[in-house]
């Protein structure tokens, strides 16, 4: 189905960008600011589920690499049934619901007693910002021409960090300042736990109520018929998109790199504020505070990578953030007072919105169609990023139960690094060659 959509039309980039601003606010609030510091607070240190054991910042990490399984197993079938059948604005809108509506339900997880509520939830929400993106990344090859994929997929981003600062501002005001929104006479509560759970509600509002402009102006979908045969359809488009990428050398480098370092790179996101409050005993309003500090930081960060890419090109722009990347893993390892993890948390400030516009750009580059698969393309990109985090998350919760410190899953992550600058390395980001 090739698009007849105008490309570059500003009305309809403004309201696929805003997409990232109604769902930054789970990528924020959920998996970054608020929900890891809550989950951490309200559960023991050592949690027991049957004959089993784990730290809770272990059990917190695993909660993500399960969600990420399921998306990475669902998200080929259904973007290929999407792509076939013209229905991407349907799926995208339906796991915007599910991941919505399981941050409201949040709300209802007060601590240890309703533990399998608090993470089944998280997951679902998991679940629908991850299964929402492969929708929503597949536009760009739609709505923008090749010149434009390094500002509008760095726009998206900033929107994300604009629109998701303005909500945390306002939920970490209601953690420290209940009694200014009447929560405190209303439930006569006194510290931020009721805060914090109708934080998670706004979430789910702010995700739902913002995204509705994004579905009434992206471009239609292209309805076809439903048959028996849809299922192995979806099958049969992702797998026609990784022969494709096999017989792309510089596609497959590229994916290995992007694997090794976004799993360092989603992994370090997820955990951050994790490590923070349990190796360097930062409070929550120190912890809400320096996440403020990191979006600030990056939005400054996105524009200033995107620049050195259009400049110096996207690889030395790539190769330079995983380099820093590498550092902040090590610096971490040795970091012991809080000043130091100040400026940690502005060096990943800098290279986390930078590394994830230009790869997504990059990506796009590097495709040898744009029209027919690209959903299916864009899936196969989205389960390397999914695996990666599978993979990431992982890895680190193992060594964080086997060795009850973060300190050494942060180490081991500085490897993945490594391996992701040798993977870029052996990449030519050149789009004027792209062969099928």
């Amino acid at each position: 189905m090739a698009n007849q959509h105008p490309l570059n039309d500003k009305k309809t980039i403004n309201a696929w960008a805003l997409f990232d601003w109604a769902n930054s606010a789970y990528a924020l609030v959920i998996s970054t600011a608020v929900f890891p510091i809550y989950f951490i607070k309200y559960t023991p240190d050592i949690i027991t589920l049957g004959p089993m054991t784990f730290t809770n910042s272990a059990l917190y990490t695993f909660a993500v690499t399960f969600s990420y399984i399921i998306i990475a197993s669902l998200s080929p079938l259904l973007s290929g049934i999407a792509d076939f059948t013209g229905r991407r604005k349907f799926f995208l809108s339906m796991f915007t619901l599910i991941g919505s509506l399981s941050c409201i339900s949040l709300y209802f997880f007060a601590g240890i007693p309703q533990l399998w509520l608090g993470t089944s939830s998280f997951i679902l929400a998991t679940i629908g910002f991850a299964g929402s993106l492969v929708f929503y990344d597949s536009y760009l090859p739609l709505i923008a021409s090749e010149d434009q994929y390094n500002r509008v997929s760095a726009k998206g981003f900033i929107y994300g960090y604009i629109g998701s600062v303005i909500l945390l501002i306002t939920i970490l005001t209601m953690i420290q300042r209940p009694e200014w929104f009447y929560i405190t006479e209303w439930w006569s509560v006194k510290d931020g736990q009721l805060a914090s759970r109708v934080g998670f509600v706004l979430v789910g509002l702010w995700w739902l109520g913002f995204s509705q402009y994004t579905f009434r102006n992206l471009p239609k979908d292209v309805y076809q018929k439903f048959t028996g045969n849809m299922i192995s359809q979806g099958y049969r488009e992702i797998k026609n998109a990784y022969r494709k990428v096999k017989k792309e050398t510089n596609l497959k480098r590229f994916l290995l790199a992007f694997f090794c370092y976004s799993a360092g790179v989603q992994t370090l996101i997820y955990l951050a504020t994790v490590f923070a409050e349990k190796e360097l005993d930062f409070s929550t309003g120190e912890l809400i505070g320096i996440v403020l500090l990191l979006q600030l930081v990056a939005i400054g960060g996105a524009y200033l990578f995107s620049a050195i890419g259009n400049k110096k090109g996207n690889k030395f722009s790539l190769l330079l953030m995983i380099t820093i990347w590498f550092l902040i893993c090590v610096a971490a390892y040795f970091t012991h007072t809080k000043g130091v993890f100040y400026i940690i948390a502005i060096s990943v400030g800098m290279v986390m919105g930078g590394i994830q516009a230009l790869s997504r750009a990059s990506y796009s580059m590097l495709l040898p169609e744009k029209d027919h698969d690209s959903t299916s393309y864009f899936s196969f990109y989205d389960v390397v990023y999914k695996l990666s985090i599978v993979g990431g998350t992982l890895l680190f919760g193992i060594v964080d139960n086997l060795t009850h410190s973060m300190r050494n899953s942060v180490l081991v992550l500085a490897v993945l690094f490594m391996l992701g600058f040798y993977f870029m390395t052996r990449t030519e980001i050149n789009p004027k060659s792209k062969t099928v």
